[in-house]
């Protein structure tokens, strides 16, 4: 008799495998951030990710076994969120990993232990896949665990044979399914059946390595890489027709039910699509914002703002008017904060982000309704909207396809739906190539050449100066036992004093020196825990094993630090003095300046960076001692240490403790007092993206030779104007007022001029057989402005017909204008856009713009007589 699992919430399910694993000997890690370190990918998609760099041997882990509940984000499969039971752009997916420990036969044990004894799933409801030639899987799941042979599917490479990039790690998997109807029999079962089947979990059995020319290779250890999705495994569990019913996201859509004030059951078909849209959507955004990713349109933020984007226009399409995120928003973090407390923690960012992002695209929506209009009234009747055209109002302005649709019916046009579909086609491929390709071979060839030296020993916090042993020297990527003098080289040492770039702070300068050698160090970059020190031999030369003095050059490194104590100074500041909530979005310390980055909505005022100025400097001269202290992450959270952006953390961590001011996670190098920096200016604060700002700082001796450069460029004006320091800056106004005064009435007697010359070249207008007349001319030197009124003022003199003006500009450019009447557009179906746009290459250049009066430019003047005549031929072509 069959025994129907047990009912587990989407936390019990987490909790249980998390602790089934580490009964399992498997250490339990935190989800690392959707900001993946590796920059090959743009979000974390998959629960392997965080540990590429031990797959990949750049990295040893402190733990052979290890187990996570891993936060995810992919966007290729994005329009069948909610059409699907059980696509997603937010999941979690549940693994277990063994780094050269247990593989194949023990992997297979406990995933079938895990589901059947601690999941309770009914054996005979579980049915496998192996790839095709993996002999060895499939008699472990037959002859070791039980399962007979019509339930153990072999499968192909395209399904059983994981791989992440064209080269690097890989291997075969075995993949388990839950059968939902076991009664219909085991014969010819058809895993690709998403009605009877649903895939819950896959094992990965990582042991080969794929080169470039596609052959594999044995790895030296064989790895374990195990993905269970959560959200599936609570629609088993919770016996839901899909993931969106479970307890991790039906309440997000019974807040939205509340909204609308109907009932689930109720609801229509595409309200319940968009129903599930939202409840997905909601769930990734709040987890993109607390890990510090913010809407923009580039890269990961736009990533951001397309989804919030989404769930904006789905929320319309059900009737929600208004703002209504944040109230769905508050439903999604209270289900995830119990596993997730930093969504918590970051509620008001995250409440502020939603609401910017919401307030910016309702206007959006407001525009888009403006273009369909403009595109409506440009539509020739009976044609159709162009799939292209409803394609960027779907994707640039969220414009949904529907409204579009409705819109244009209203005026008896339809939408090419194939051109949309085409469009939307592309979109997914640039998608799915931008967020698929987890590059695995990545840095593989350098550390295969450094796999086999131990971890450097770092002793620069306390040491400049110290005696080392060169393990390894590499020449153009090659590993010598010896370089000569003039030799760029890359040196690996058992210890060093250098600090190798990390954490925003850039890597030490200094030298190397032995018995016949000295070696100029201008870099140290880090390969898991292995330092490589970048250099050039001045003197002598280099021998492996060779014992060298190893000197850090210090005012380089005092000026490094000064910088970075400043930068834990300014981000206490900017909490004081903005918004208790800001957070880091990236860093860069230098020798010679520092720059800090963090996300803030608003612009900030030259108040503001006084006050923020103010505040750091008032506690430099408090005299601050620094304290650094070694402490478990767990003691140094308790303690309200704030995380570097970026960082992955180990057990123990290093805390950097200004007492009452800051305390932060760092490993970088610090002063002992804050005095020592002396002074802190800021010198610029910009917006590098939305809702991300950027703050440049310099401090010590730098704030000295700044202000040099600045009382020279004073004494300079000064001495131009004849004026004193206090008046430089209203001189400076009233000579901006006059120029501004004087350009407008030069542009007022360009456009009397090009009046001028433009009436006079009605005498030149051409009459075509069918009443209608052209003008085209050079008109010599014309600004753009001027020249597209001249066209248009011409072409209603003119009656029916076609203008095209052209005009040269400074900088060998030009500037063409074409002016068509009502019945050019419109009964011979010519645009003014299309038609100078072509016209526009010949003098390598482009442009467009409405059917009626559009603007093109070129960057060859030469060739504007030859594109002139060419228009002029085109149009009496074209116009018979």
């Amino acid at each position: 008799m069959t025994i129907n699992p047990p009912f587990l919430t989407g936390n019990e399910i987490r909790d249980k495998f998390l602790h089934f694993y580490k009964g399992k000997k498997h250490q339990i890690f935190p989800s690392a951030s959707l900001i993946p370190r590796d920059p090959t990918v743009l979000l974390t998609i998959a629960g392997m990710l965080p540990f590429k760099p031990i797959f990949l041997g750049q990295e040893k882990s402190s733990f052979s076994r290890i187990t996570t509940s891993q936060k995810c984000i992919r966007t290729n499969d994005i329009d069948n969120v909610g059409y699907t039971a059980r696509h997603h752009t937010f999941f979690e997916m549940l693994g277990n990993f063994s780094f050269g420990d247990y593989f194949k036969e023990q992997s297979i044990r406990w995933a079938w232990e895990l589901s059947t004894q601690i999941f309770l799933l009914p054996p005979e409801s579980i049915v496998v896949s192996v790839f095709e030639s993996d002999d060895e899987a499939f008699n472990i799941w037959e002859n070791i665990i039980g399962i007979p042979q019509t339930r153990i599917i072999r499968m192909g490479e395209k399904d059983n044979f994981w791989k992440a990039g064209k080269t690097g790690p890989c291997g075969p998997c075995s993949e388990l399914y839950y059968d939902f109807h076991p009664e219909l029999g085991e014969q010819n079962l058809n895993l690709e059946d998403d009605s009877r089947f649903i895939e819950f979990y896959n094992l990965v059995f990582m042991e080969y390595s794929r080169d470039e020319n596609g052959n594999l290779f044995p790895l030296g250890k064989k790895n374990i890489d195990t993905g269970m999705g959560l959200e599936r495994m609570a629609q088993i569990l919770q016996k839901v027709p899909n993931n969106y019913e479970t307890d991790l996201i039906f309440p997000i859509i019974e807040s939205i039910l509340n909204i609308i004030a109907i009932e689930y059951r109720h609801a229509e078909e595409n309200t319940k699509k968009s129903l599930k849209i939202i409840g997905d959507h909601i769930r990734a955004v709040i987890h993109m914002i607390a890990d510090g990713i913010t809407a923009s349109n580039t890269d990961r933020g736009y990533v951001l703002r397309r989804i919030i984007r989404r769930i904006i226009r789905h929320g319309r399409l059900i009737g929600i008017e208004g703002k209504f995120i944040n109230k769905i928003a508050q439903t999604a973090i209270q289900i995830s904060e119990k596993s997730y407390p930093e969504v918590r923690e970051k509620e008001i960012f995250i409440s502020k982000e939603l609401s910017k992002e919401e307030d910016i695209f309702l206007k959006t929506l407001e525009r888009g309704e403006k273009l369909l209009c403009e595109i409506i009234d440009n539509t020739i009747k009976p044609n159709q909207i162009s799939g292209l055209d409803a394609f960027i109002l779907y994707d640039t302005y969220g414009f949904p396809l529907e409204l579009t649709q409705e819109i244009a019916e209203e005026s008896q046009l339809k939408v090419n739906i194939d051109e949309f579909y085409e469009q939307m086609k592309l979109q997914q491929c640039r998608s799915k190539a931008a967020h698929e390709n987890i590059n695995l071979s990545l840095g593989y060839e350098i550390n295969k050449l450094i796999s086999d030296v131990d971890a450097t020993k770092f002793t620069g916090y306390s040491d400049l100066n110290s005696s080392v042993v060169v393990k390894k020297i590499l020449v153009n990527q090659k590993v010598v036992q010896q370089a000569e003098k003039g030799n760029n080289v890359q040196i690996i040492l058992d210890s060093t004093p250098f600090y190798a770039e990390s954490g925003g702070q850039v890597s030490d300068h200094g030298y190397l020196v032995g018995h016949k050698s000295f070696i100029r160090i201008n870099d140290i970059q880090k390969e898991s825990e292995v330092f490589i020190h970048y250099g050039k031999i001045e003197e002598g030369y280099l021998l492996t094993n060779e014992t060298l003095d190893a000197v850090v050059d210090n005012n380089y490194r005092q000026c490094i630090k000064l910088n970075h104590t400043s930068t834990h100074l300014l981000q206490a500041a900017l909490r004081k003095n903005l918004d208790s909530s800001i957070t880091q979005a990236g860093s860069l310390v230098t020798f010679d300046r520092l720059r800090f980055d963090f996300q803030y909505p608003h612009q900030i005022t030259i108040e503001q960076i006084e006050q923020i100025e103010n505040t750091v400097n008032f506690w430099i001269s408090e005299k601050h001692d620094v304290s650094i202290e070694n402490m478990s992450l767990k003691v140094a959270k308790e303690k309200g240490a704030i995380a570097m952006f970026g960082e992955k953390y180990s057990e123990e961590v290093r805390v950097i403790d200004i007492p009452e001011i800051s305390m932060e996670l760092c490993g970088g190098t610090h002063v002992n007092n804050i005095a020592e920096i002396g002074l802190f200016k800021i010198i610029s604060q910009t917006g590098i993206s939305s809702g991300v700002r950027r703050i440049e700082a310099i401090t010590g001796s730098a704030i000295l030779e700044y202000l040099k450069v600045k009382d020279s460029i004073v004494k300079n004006l000064c001495e131009h104007f004849k004026v004193k320091p206090e008046e430089i800056q209203k001189r400076i106004i009233s000579l901006q007022t006059d120029l501004k005064d004087t350009q407008k009435q030069l542009e007022i007697v360009q456009q009397e001029l090009a009046m001028v010359k433009s009436d006079k070249l009605l005498d030149i207008a051409e009459s075509l057989d069918n009443d209608l007349k052209i003008i085209v001319s050079n008109v010599g030197n014309v600004d753009k402005k001027a020249l597209q009124h001249s066209a248009e003022r011409l072409q209603n003199k003119l009656g029916e017909g076609a203008v095209v003006l052209g005009a040269t500009l400074p900088g060998n450019k030009v500037s063409l204008v074409a002016s068509f009447s009502k019945k050019i557009y419109k009964d011979k179906n010519l645009s003014a856009g299309k038609f100078i746009g072509e016209i526009a290459q010949i003098c390598e250049g482009g442009g467009g713009g409405r059917p009626n009066l559009a603007q093109a430019g070129g960057k060859d003047a030469s060739k504007l007589e030859e594109a002139l005549l060419t228009a002029k031929n085109k149009l009496i072509q074209l116009l018979k």
